[in-house]
């Protein structure tokens, strides 16, 4: 760990269950919107946030996990430019149920992080990684993409900063320092610009394990 306090599956589920939370706020209304300055709408974001999560834990399903692509689920978009997903919600359930499968997709996550041994590792575009990465890329999404919702509709989301902290560490090497931790991340994953620091054009996390 390098002396670093370690991202922990309690870490993601607080995380959820916060993300849970600030979107049981956005009006019935809105979900067809577009979740800030996302091409996706505030429905398809949290249906990419439940894949994502869903995806991170299979990828740590296997008894021998894959070392050189993903577990090959089929993954379709519902509409040209919208999210290429394994998990889609039922729109006869409305927000209650695709939060409800959001939840799900958390704690799947969360539970194969508390499961599975801390050498074991898996693919990822970014780096073949460890439970630990896997939990820390799932909190990231979690945060910015519940950003993305809650900014364009103008709600309130300031995750804790101990979070933020602990992800920054264990994902981005190189993120600002002497800047909140909130702040940092959004600056790391392309979201805002910082003083001195504009927004970045592009940007990528670092998921294989320390040395």
């Amino acid at each position: 760990m390098n002396g670093r306090p370690p991202v922990t599956a309690d870490d993601l589920d607080h995380a959820v269950q916060l993300a849970v939370a600030a979107l049981r706020e956005v009006p019935v209304t809105a979900w067809d919107g577009n979740a800030g300055t996302l091409e996706w709408t505030c429905w398809e974001t949290v249906e990419h946030l439940a894949d994502d999560l869903f995806a991170y834990a299979v990828q740590l399903g296997p008894r021998t996990p894959p070392q050189d692509r993903e577990v090959p689920f089929a993954y379709e978009s519902r509409r040209p430019g919208g999210p290429a997903n394994s998990v889609h919600a039922d729109r006869a359930a409305g927000p209650d149920g695709l939060l409800q499968v959001l939840e799900a997709g958390g704690a799947l996550l969360v539970a194969m992080v508390r499961t599975t041994p801390p050498q074991v590792r898996s693919h990822h575009v970014f780096g073949a990684s460890d439970p630990e990465g896997f939990a820390a890329m799932g909190i990231v999404e979690t945060l910015v993409h519940t950003h993305d919702i809650a900014e364009g509709l103008g709600l309130t989301w300031d995750p804790p900063a101990g979070i933020c902290s602990r992800v920054l560490a264990r994902l981005f090497p190189d993120a600002p320092a002497g800047t909140a931790p909130w702040p940092a991340l959004l600056w790391c994953t392309g979201r805002a610009g910082l003083p001195g620091r504009p927004r970045p054009a592009t940007w990528r996390w670092h998921g294989a394990p320390p040395v």
